[in-house]
């Protein structure tokens, strides 16, 4: 069975790979998603300066699916610029994760990335957990003049990381925009912000940061995240490559990416949940459910949706 997929003309060797934030802020973290079965090593997104991130509790699993409101801990773009060289050692696509607190940010830390050499940058428009900060991609207008500005900077692949949309209005919006900056892929979407998790046992909230609010991941943001893969691949009619991301749990739940659209998928609860031996699991289950269809690829099965 393949599981092996291409990319804005990189080849992967299997379609699955962590999302940016899961394990994946440390050396040791990248260091191991290099050893483990992952397709692809994403780093943490990184913004100029070493981030500590929000106070903990940050994180919280819960049944179907996990809340977060990290703060965009990373090593600083300086650090991952050094990493980028050993980690391409492992043979496998390296894509480094580009964010700012600011639109001024991104253009200094996307020059210095692209100059040490990763396979692909994948531009976070989608960094909802910092306070007071809204989301670039929620401002069509900032969105098209920051990715322009990054389009003459980066010489590699560039994708974009998006936050949710809920109306067609808004996929058509963001979809002309995409397609006036040159992106070479889509990654959608990011967690489902703003959403509250309550104890009901102790009456409190489960996370620290935000009074309790956080992204939402995991099963319970799916049919969300297949709504907006199966919007931008008929948006851009297969042209343009998406990665899926949330509500991988398993096999079938990839599957389901990849029949809206997805010609990748990332993981991030079920990896922090589970660690790095999920990503064997997951490619045993899909490639099960491949067969059992009789598809013999993931290229055979992307896009083909059925409608009623």
């Amino acid at each position: 069975m393949d599981l092996s997929t291409t990319i804005a003309g990189i080849k992967f060797p299997s379609c699955f790979m962590n999302a940016s934030g899961a394990l994946c802020v440390t050396r040791e973290e990248l260091v191991a998603l290099g050893r483990s079965q992952a397709g692809a090593i994403v780093t943490k997104s990184m913004t100029v300066e070493t981030r500590q991130g929000n106070p903990a509790p940050r994180y919280y699993g819960f049944p179907g699916g996990s809340i977060n409101s990290m703060g965009l801990p990373n090593l600083g773009y300086l650090a991952y610029a050094e990493l980028i060289p050993e980690l391409k050692k492992f043979g496998k696509p390296v894509i480094a994760s580009v964010a700012g607190l600011c639109e001024d940010d991104f253009p200094a830390i996307a020059r210095t990335i692209d100059d040490a050499g990763p396979d692909l940058i994948e531009v976070n428009l989608s960094c909802p957990n910092i306070p007071g900060k809204p989301q670039i991609g929620y401002d069509a207008e900032a969105s098209e003049r920051l990715m322009k500005r990054l389009r003459k900077l980066i010489t590699v692949p560039m994708g974009v990381k998006l936050p949710p949309y809920f109306d067609p209005a808004h996929h058509k919006l963001m979809g002309d925009v995409i397609g006036r900056c040159g992106v070479d892929y889509l990654n959608l979407i990011n967690s489902v912000g703003n959403g509250l998790v309550v104890d009901s046992r102790t009456e409190t909230v489960v996370i620290k940061p935000k009074g309790g609010f956080g992204g939402l991941g995991g099963t319970i943001i799916k049919p969300v995240a297949l709504a907006n893969v199966r919007a931008f691949w008929k948006h851009f009619d297969g042209r343009i490559p998406i990665i899926g991301t949330g509500g991988v749990m398993n096999g079938v739940d990839a599957f389901e990416h990849v029949l809206c659209g997805a010609s990748a998928v990332q993981i991030g609860t079920v990896l922090v949940e589970e660690g790095l031996g999920v990503f064997n699991r997951l490619e045993v289950e899909l490639a099960a459910c491949l067969d059992k269809k009789g598809y013999k690829s993931v290229a055979d099965c992307r896009g083909r949706l059925k409608e009623l």
